[in-house]
């Protein structure tokens, strides 16, 4: 097989990719807007509760054994906590992170095949190119730069969410560190 026939069948493998990169760039966009309204009800619940939140946490640090507090919407760290109470700071933190995966994978993965999509069609377009079809060019840029874009926009949702919810998982762990910390020498 010479370099010849091995460019032909990348060439034709890359083209191959490109619908199977398109639906699942798609598939990540409409996730990030899923992503963004739970996001937006996990919000909206915290503001309501978090009332509950903060007299639930002065009840664990006044350890008053007659006010057992209960978990409270919107504070997920704290709600995990509260059903499962011989959990350690490194399985809490565990959880969270195990939370944030989905869109810490799709933040990094969106723009890489926002750029896959963007560099296959732009073979087709360099050819076209050199035959002199505008039509040609233009079809493949079009795809080239609205993939980039899916990608781009997929990634700004996700990391967004992501990174607010990392700082709400921090500020819920700081605030059991003290009770999680007895858990873990009354192992």
């Amino acid at each position: 097989m010479n370099i010849a026939q091995i460019e032909w069948l990348m060439y034709q493998i890359s083209g191959l990719l490109l619908p199977p990169v398109l639906v699942v760039i798609t598939l990540l966009f409409f996730y990030a807007f899923f992503i963004l309204g739970c996001f937006a009800a996990q919000y909206l619940q915290r503001q309501r509760n978090r009332h509950h939140y903060q007299r639930a946490i002065r009840a664990l640090n006044e350890d008053k054994p007659t006010l057992r507090p209960r978990p409270v919407k919107g504070y997920r760290l704290f709600s995990y906590y509260q059903d499962n109470k011989s959990k350690t700071a490194a399985d809490l933190e565990i959880f969270a992170i195990r939370a944030l995966e989905k869109q810490r994978i799709v933040t990094r993965i969106a723009p890489m095949l926002g750029l896959v999509a963007t560099m296959i069609p732009m073979g087709p377009a360099l050819k076209a190119l050199a035959d002199g079809n505008i039509q040609g060019i233009s079809e493949n840029l079009i795809i080239a730069f609205a993939a980039v874009i899916f990608g781009l926009m997929t990634a700004s949702i996700t990391f967004w969410t992501a990174s607010i919810k990392k700082r709400w998982f921090i500020c819920e762990l700081h605030d059991l560190q003290p009770h999680v910390t007895q858990n873990e020498g009354e192992r």
